[in-house]
Order: structure tokens, then C-alpha cells, then sequence
């Protein structure tokens, strides 16, 4: 049995919040992934600093990931769940085989961070639009997050003076 959706925000629109989600959904997986894995691979003289600041960063991804995807399902519409979906979905340039320095991490995870913030806005916009007052809260709390992950990591790469 299926019981029709009504919570005030039409049928295309709540496709158009869901599938900007779904990609705001890819972005924070794909990111999660790659910050998990600098976790586990990093080395040098700022290990334990670089350590710890990414095993709270992915964490704290990995409960926004149900959020998104509860949001989605919220709105009437299946969330991606797969790798193969994310690997379509994700601005988020992957992480590749190779280990990169520690620095190199940083700055990498500092694009991601801010890829995830660009396409939040995107998004932000739509659910605005409809009326979807729970994804823009959703949203500017994902941009928040994402947009202060990145200033802190850009500052462990500014030299102090």
C-alpha cells in the first residue's frame, strides 16, 4: 500500500530538494572515505595533531550521512547507497592509491570541505524556492560545519609569521 506525500512542498519539487540531496549525500560520503583513510595512512612530525582532527572530522560526517539520507527518504524518494551511485553523484574528487604527504592531505581534504559547502548552497537555493524550511536548516548546518572544517584546516597550513 502506498500512501500519497503531503507536507506542502509539490511532487517535482520535492524530486528536484531530493536529488540535490542525493549529491550533498555523495560529496559527505566521498569525503568521509577519503578522511577516514588520511586517518589510518597519515605520517609525519604532526601525526597525533592530524590523527585526532580527522578521526573527529569523519565522525562527525558519518552521522550527517544519515541525516541526508533520512532527509531524502523524508521527502518521498530513495537515497543512494552505493558506490557506484556516489561515484556518478560526487563533485568530491576521490582519493587515489597513492599516499600523499600530510600537507597534501590537508589541502586535499580543504577542497573537499569546500566542494561539499558550494554544493549545500546549490542546493540551499531549491529547498528555499519550495518552501522546505527542514533542508535549509539541514543545509546551512552543512555548510556551517564544512565551511569551518576548511578554515581550520587551511590554518594548519599557514605558516606562521
Amino acid at each position: 500500500m502506498s500512501v500519497a506525500i503531503n507536507i506542502g512542498i509539490e511532487e517535482k519539487d520535492r524530486e528536484a530538494i531530493a536529488e540535490g540531496l542525493s549529491r550533498v549525500l555523495a560529496d559527505t560520503y566521498t569525503l568521509y572515505l577519503k578522511t577516514h583513510n588520511f586517518h589510518w595512512n597519515v605520517t609525519g612530525p604532526h601525526f597525533n595533531a592530524l590523527h585526532a582532527m580527522f578521526m573527529e572530522q569523519y565522525t562527525e560526517m558519518w552521522q550527517s550521512v544519515d541525516e541526508i539520507a533520512e532527509r531524502i527518504r523524508a521527502l518521498g524518494v530513495f537515497a543512494p547507497g552505493s558506490y557506484a551511485a556516489f561515484s556518478r553523484l560526487a563533485s568530491v574528487e576521490p582519493t587515489s592509491d597513492d599516499v600523499p604527504s600530510a600537507e597534501e592531505m590537508v589541502a586535499q581534504l580543504v577542497k573537499g570541505h569546500e566542494t561539499v559547502a558550494r554544493t549545500a548552497r546549490q542546493v540551499f537555493k531549491t529547498a528555499e524556492e519550495a518552501g522546505d524550511e527542514p533542508t535549509a536548516d539541514l543545509l546551512t548546518q552543512r555548510m556551517q560545519v564544512h565551511e569551518k572544517t576548511a578554515w581550520m584546516l587551511r590554518s594548519t597550513l599557514e605558516r606562521a609569521s
